[in-house]
């Protein structure tokens, strides 16, 4: 019996890192980052029983640092990437590795330890990504639906394309670039798009999204002002191929035409403090999810931007005359852009949301205070795009 109850986990620390466990298809999945000052940070994997509604967790020791960013390969179920404060010589610098879990940890549907006092593993070190000369790490992204091997990271101003060799655990720099200007000129999120045979990325930086053709590393598209403060994060259209979300300190979500972007597509103004997280639904990019220190998440229906602007498509010949008449009359008029729901589930900011890579009907979001909310697109929404 699935539920449209929302299912809550507190860690017990600080957190503001969350991902789904990409490369796990099957069993629904998470993997949150803690942030503490004074214990040793862990990395919990969240493994979601549906049929129960129960969260089962494991816990990985992440002893290097306070995380402030996590991603997972999406290819091998048991390797990822944290980014990490570091303390050396009274001065922080937030370096990035890559993991690989514990062999038995690596599928999901576990279920959590009887024994919680020994249940605390350990991550393997399979490589650092050296930054010595770039900067401080803000985020690892994974070429999307690639074998793993590939990765770009963010440093200050730097764009760094990685080649991970010998089973992960060597990292090769395989080719750079800088920004280059005035201004603050430190990169705050970036994605990789799925699109164009994966050779392109978008970053993020002060109020500006600039897009970058990772082969020649070269700028293709710039938005300046995209947002009227500071950008906090980005996401690509799964089945738009120009079509990019971005959000930010404005409190707004905006949506962009990357072939055009003097304006922005569609402008969402829903949350009422800053925006730090946008992501679209991997299977129904109608549905977006953000997360703002508002401390809501917000669900919304933006079909009419989506690549079903007309609801779903229906095929002519299952459709009868009289249908037909009826069926062209409502092709005519796109459907409504709305808020599907507004979840109050968090009492502090809203760090990170995300879509599971399993269930395409549900996601979870992170406050600071360390609280993990998995909720459900609601029910009747579901069966409307479905039928």
């Amino acid at each position: 019996m699935e539920d449209d109850a929302p299912v809550i986990y507190g860690l017990e620390f600080q957190a503001r890192a969350l991902t789904p466990q990409t490369a796990e298809t099957d069993a629904i999945r998470f993997l949150v980052g803690t942030q503490s000052l004074r214990y040793d940070n862990q990395i919990h994997i969240i493994d979601f029983d549906d049929e129960n509604n129960i969260i089962n967790k494991n816990v990985l020791l992440h002893q290097v640092g306070e995380i402030w960013h996590i991603s997972t390969s999406p290819a091998d179920k048991g390797v990822l990437a944290t980014c990490y404060n570091k303390t050396s010589d009274t001065k922080v610098m937030t370096c990035a590795a890559v993991w690989r879990m514990p062999k038995e940890l690596e599928s999901g549907s576990h279920e959590s330890p009887d024994d919680s006092s020994s249940n605390t593993q350990t991550l393997e070190l399979l490589c650092h990504l050296d930054n010595a000369a770039h900067g401080n790490m803000a985020c690892v992204m994974w070429e999307p639906m690639g074998d793993g091997k590939k990765i770009i990271s963010l440093a200050d101003n730097n764009i760094l394309l990685w080649d991970l060799q010998e089973s992960s655990a060597k990292a090769v720099l395989s080719s750079s670039t800088a920004l280059e200007g005035k201004g603050q000129l430190k990169f705050t999120s970036g994605r990789w798009s799925p699109h164009h045979n994966c050779t392109q990325i978008a970053t993020a930086n002060d109020t500006t999204v600039r897009g970058w053709d990772t082969r020649s590393m070269r700028q293709i598209y710039c938005i300046e002002n995209a947002h009227g403060q500071l950008v906090r994060d980005l996401d690509f259209n799964p089945n738009k191929q120009y079509y990019l979300a971005s959000c930010g300190d404005d409190c707004k979500v905006k949506f962009w035409d990357t072939r055009n972007v003097t304006e922005p597509v569609k402008t969402l103004e829903e949350h009422s403090h800053w925006v730090w997280n946008v992501r679209y639904n991997h299977s129904h990019d109608q549905l977006i999810l953000t997360g703002s220190s508002d401390s809501r998440v917000i669900l919304s229906n933006m079909v009419s931007i989506s690549s079903e602007p007309f609801g779903h498509m229906v095929d002519d010949d299952e459709l009868s005359d009289q249908e037909d008449q009826h069926q062209e009359e409502k092709i005519k008029e796109p459907l409504q852009d709305s808020v599907i729901a507004t979840y109050e589930e968090h009492e502090d900011s809203v760090y990170a949301v995300e879509w599971s890579s399993a269930d395409p009907w549900l996601f979870a979001s992170l406050s600071y205070d360390g609280r993990l909310v998995i909720n459900r697109v609601p029910r009747a929404l579901k069966y409307h795009i479905l039928l």
